[in-house]
């Protein structure tokens, strides 16, 4: 299939990201409402859902008004909300699903792996008969040890702690499980390891209503990449060059349904801590599409241009039930450009790709027929 093009310019139709930072309420100093969505649209996304790490966490009416109306005054894009499983995102009380249910795209706890399965059982059984999904950030505490990047080969040569595999798929194991017993639509955030990945393969031949996402950089990077620097750092961490070629396998094969970027920005001086003191988190919504673009389709040629945009639109899109209408991005996949993280349009800065070239320099962003960036 043949993209059209307009101008001279590629017309590519408009991405949606299931798993966005925004900050706001409660952490503007990292990102805002405006111009996290003004970031979007920069990408040449329309459409986003933003992860319930806020101060207040929207987990009742009266919390989640709170976000909505900065996104009715502030969002340049489509942004949908996500509601949070527990209370505070604590994992110790079950939020109002009911009440939250017409007034979010879907329920997470994401940023914290809900550690009790008996908990995880009764949310799943409530958002099913109200058919909504869940969406798990997967981590076992109890595995994790104070780790804070891949427990591979390059922490054990610099000193590092490692968090290990296992705390990622082990509860991917048990959610995939409960899913199967509830009948609740389930969707996996940011799968790193080749182990996450045969157990969705496998859960999926089984019939379990599972989809996932991975990251752009997981996609193209790995721990041999890694420097002593903030901008390297984020949760799941880098994994080894075996759960790169597993995570690529698993795009072309369909199991991994979808690309997200997990956009998670922090102020300068948080990320300034290097790999051990830094917060958790990196931006990734103006690199995105170039990212993968020029790695997966131009360098490697994994997936072509058309796959690629079904894992940047066409698949989040159906699974997440947001319709594309008339959203579309122009884009000169030829032109090339340097990674500037002081250009963004985020005020979040840190991003593995910094001083990178990359193909592919979007032009414009059209949501409903209205321009929503322009170069």
């Amino acid at each position: 299939m043949a993209f059209e093009t307009v101008s001279g310019l590629t017309k590519l139709p408009a991405f949606l990201d299931v798993h966005v930072h925004f900050r706001e309420p409660g952490f503007s100093y990292k990102e805002t409402i405006k111009t996290g969505s003004m970031a979007a649209a920069r990408g040449g996304y329309t459409a986003v859902c933003t992860m319930p790490n806020l101060n207040p966490v929207p987990d009742s009416i009266e919390n989640m008004k709170v976000e909505q109306d900065i996104i009715d005054r502030d969002a340049v894009i489509d942004v949908r909300p996500y509601a949070a499983i527990t209370v505070g995102q604590k994992g110790q009380v079950i939020a109002d699903l009911e009440g939250l249910a017409d007034k979010c795209i879907a329920f997470s706890d994401d940023g914290h792996g809900l550690q009790d399965a008996g908990m995880m059982r009764e949310a799943m059984t409530r958002a099913a008969a109200l058919n909504k999904m869940i969406v798990a950030h997967c981590e076992v505490n109890e595995l994790l040890h104070g780790g804070y990047i891949h427990d591979g080969v390059y922490a054990k040569f610099h000193g590092h702690l490692g968090i290990s595999s296992a705390s990622e798929w082990k509860q991917i194991e048990r959610d995939i499980n409960l899913s199967y017993e509830t009948g609740c639509a389930y969707h996996v955030c940011h799968i790193s390891t080749k182990e996450s990945v045969e157990l969705i393969r496998d859960a999926k031949k089984s019939g379990v209503n599972i989809t996932c996402e991975t990251g752009p950089h997981y996609l193209t990077l790995c721990e041999n990449d890694l420097e002593e620097d903030g901008r390297f750092k984020m949760n799941p961490p880098l994994r080894g060059a075996d759960d790169r070629e597993a995570l690529l396998l698993g795009i072309t094969d369909g199991t991994i349904d979808m690309i997200a970027t997990d956009h998670a920005p922090h102020s300068a001086e948080e990320k300034s801590r290097g790999l051990e003191g830094s917060a958790f988190g990196i931006v990734g919504l103006e690199t995105a599409f170039p990212v993968l673009y020029t790695n997966l389709v131009l360098k490697s040629k994994i997936i072509t241009l058309e796959e690629l945009v079904d894992l940047l639109s066409t698949n989040p899109r159906q699974r997440f039930d947001i319709p594309l209408g008339d959203d579309y991005s122009l884009w000169n996949l030829d032109e090339e450009f340097i990674v500037n993280p002081d250009a963004f349009l985020s005020m979040g800065r840190a991003t593995p790709y910094a001083g990178v070239t990359l193909k592919g320099v979007n032009y414009l962003t059209v949501l409903n027929g209205s321009e929503v960036y322009t170069k």
